[in-house]
């Protein structure tokens, strides 16, 4: 019976260390936006290709100086494609849709935005700012791809909600939903473990 519960003790123990280094293997960068830090956790094991292709935006500076372009309340913030002269930021090729890795549309989740075609995301991304169960992939068509998540934001909850609040309404190529004060993404970095 001992023998039984030393195992047990073992085995839960070494559960919660992989746990823990599975955790710990998840990059994180930080976003410094005029309006507060947002620290991201990123899932590499999910998303692999949507993560490689943010970090390789993050690491070029791409979305330094970027904005967020659209913001809707009681659904989501989306940046990093446009200046805040509204100039369109130079992209590299569109990724594989990876909806399908199982991860939600819930609220905080950073999942990448893109055309009506479900391959077409490039650099933008949005921060879901409620659960959008409707924006999860359904099934492999061009209604039912849905949009990948490969991220959360970890710390800058409050900060998020500060964005999503803003009062919003016509700006640069756009006829609705541009924050009317700009909302600059002014550095994002990937955090050293």
């Amino acid at each position: 019976m001992k023998l039984k519960k030393l195992l047990l003790v073992i085995t839960s123990l070494a559960l919660a260390f992989h746990l823990q280094l599975a955790q710990a293997a998840n990059p994180k960068v930080k976003m410094e936006t005029s309006k507060g830090t947002i620290i991201i956790e990123l899932y590499p094991d999910k998303a692999p290709i949507s993560v490689a292709n943010f970090l390789n935006y993050v690491k070029t500076g791409a979305y330094d100086g970027t904005i967020f372009h659209r913001v809707i309340k009681d659904f989501m913030n989306q940046g990093g494609g446009f200046t805040s002269d509204y100039e369109k930021v130079k992209t590299n090729d569109p990724i594989t849709n990876e909806a399908d890795n199982g991860l939600k549309n819930l609220e905080f989740t950073v999942a990448m935005a893109r055309t009506g075609e479900p391959h077409s995301a490039t650099n933008q991304f949005f921060i879901n700012t409620k659960d959008n169960d409707f924006l999860d992939h359904t099934q492999k068509t061009t209604r039912g791809w849905g949009y990948a998540v490969f991220g959360k934001v970890v710390e800058g909850q409050n900060v998020v909600g500060a964005i999503s609040r803003v009062a919003t309404g016509a700006g640069g190529p756009f006829s609705s939903d541009v924050p009317r004060t700009p909302v600059i993404i002014e550095k994002v970095t990937v955090l050293e473990e």
